[in-house]
């Protein structure tokens, strides 16, 4: 069985704001509260493993007999609560993240709820949902019918705008293929990348940059403006939607480039970079962030995996600047050089050269003439 999503904008009343406003407070609310316990016998115990273990961890339900106003939202949404804190310790002890963190009121806003016994169905341009009825919804695209609702994540946008993920569970078994027509990217800071066969960069064009002056007037109007006013939500709301928009386009851009990419060809390499420590140890923060490569592997990968298709890592340190794609000679650059001329004569741009060399290497892990 394979998982989808499906994000939507929704319209609620007045009276479905106020709900799911106060269903995003209890959710955190109670988030809070279990962890708040969770750490006290965390503290006592950590020293004794077995103990640890023995300890009987606090549900949603033990909250409702002192907090009434609880038992006003979907109880589905505070179990779901429970499952992401559990979820948060196991990688903790995994060793994959740090120890969980209190959730403050300036982080996402959202909520999940589960299908049980048909709470949810879809509608006529509206969605029924637990202690919600009946929301009016904008659905751009079908949901296959062979897809299965699962779950359906409410969240709210820093400019107000409420929006619903709905995740569906579908058999889906794709049948890998046999990699035909294969394509080498080299990252690019200015264009996102250049692929390896004619060159070609895929153009970036840096939404944010673009978009860093009227962002800068619109923060220093905010600057001005008294904390807690009108004129100041106002203007935030103003400063929220500049970055809202920078962040729709950007995404806009890598979705459209990694869909043409995995209808091109049968597999996809890359470099398997590490883009936060590439920001902080070269200073590129903001044109790492305004770059969006991780978030273009991200959909490269699933794009390509629904289509049996592959993505291949090579090793970051693996020389491909540095290396002639004709002779195989290596050689220093520095970053200035953008062309690579080599003693054999061969010259060429520096990141196609570097693309090339990817696009071999990912050749040779895939064991193909």
């Amino acid at each position: 069985m394979a998982n989808k999503a499906y994000k939507f904008r929704i319209y609620p009343t007045k009276e479905q704001e106020q709900l799911m406003m106060k269903t995003f407070g209890c959710v955190r609310f109670v988030y809070n509260k279990m962890l708040a316990e969770r750490k006290e016998t965390y503290e006592q115990f950590k020293d004794d493993k077995e103990m640890l273990k023995k300890q009987k961890h606090p549900t949603p339900a033990k909250y409702k007999a002192e907090f009434e106003w609880l038992k006003e939202v979907d109880s589905l949404a505070l179990a779901n609560a429970q499952m992401n804190l559990q979820k948060s310790y196991r990688n903790f002890f995994a060793g994959r993240a740090k120890f969980p963190q209190f959730k403050a009121r300036k982080a996402k806003q959202s909520y999940t709820t589960n299908l049980v016994n048909g709470n949810i169905r879809l509608l006529n341009g509206h969605i029924q949902l637990p202690k919600l009825k009946t929301v009016k919804l904008t659905q751009h695209r079908d949901i296959p019918p062979h897809h299965k609702i699962k779950s359906c994540t409410i969240s709210r946008s820093a400019t107000g705008k409420y929006y619903i993920s709905i995740l569906t569970e579908y058999a889906h078994k794709p049948v890998p293929k046999e990699v035909k027509a294969l394509v080498g990217l080299d990252f690019a800071m200015d264009g996102l990348y250049v692929e390896s066969e004619q060159g070609e960069k895929a153009n970036h064009p840096r939404f944010y940059r673009q978009t860093q002056e009227k962002l800068a007037k619109e923060q220093k109007v905010l600057s001005r403006r008294m904390k807690g006013s009108a004129r100041y939500e106002k203007q935030r709301l103003r400063v929220a939607a500049v970055h809202e928009q920078v962040a729709n386009q950007r995404k806009d851009f890598l979705h459209k480039k990694s869909r043409q990419l995995a209808n091109q060809y049968d597999g996809v390499v890359i470099e398997d970079l590490n883009m936060k420590g590439m920001s902080q140890s070269l200073h590129f923060g903001k044109s790492v962030a305004d770059n969006g490569w991780g978030m273009f592997t991200t959909f490269l990968q699933y794009k390509l995996g629904e289509q049996g298709k592959h993505l291949i890592k090579i090793n970051k340190w693996f020389p491909s600047i540095k290396t002639c794609s004709h002779c195989g000679h290596v050689k220093q650059m520095a970053l200035s050089e953008r062309r690579y001329a080599c003693e054999c004569g061969f010259v060429c741009d520096r990141d196609w050269n570097a693309a090339i060399n990817i696009k071999n290497e990912g050749k040779m892990m895939l064991a193909l003439s």
